[in-house]
């Protein structure tokens, strides 16, 4: 080897492997998603940040394109604040048959 042989590239990713990167919002679109927020109820584009404010593990957040409450990341403990205190119901938690 002199050195001037070209290094093979890695290949290219397939394309299930660039479909299933990660999206930021792939969680609120799967439908068995722990929390789910009613996008008609919700009124955080008015700036409630209720359900943010109390969820302890910090898994709800704004969208800032549609200004509305959405989950972040599913690692939901089922504490239930964020359903409890919402002042108009659009935040639901789905709690597991297995935990009920």
């Amino acid at each position: 080897m002199t050195g001037c042989e070209s290094v093979p590239l890695l290949p290219e990713p397939k394309k299930r492997d660039r479909e299933m990167a990660y999206q930021p919002q792939e969680i609120f679109f799967r439908s068995n998603a722990p929390v789910t927020v009613d996008e008609d109820l919700c009124i955080a584009h008015k700036g409630c940040t209720v359900c943010v404010d109390v969820c302890p593990m910090d898994l709800l957040a704004i969208n800032p394109a549609t200004q509305k409450a959405y989950m972040a990341f599913d690692e939901c403990w089922y504490c239930m604040p964020c359903e409890k205190d919402c002042p108009t119901g659009a935040v639901k938690v789905e709690i597991p048959y297995l935990l009920r």
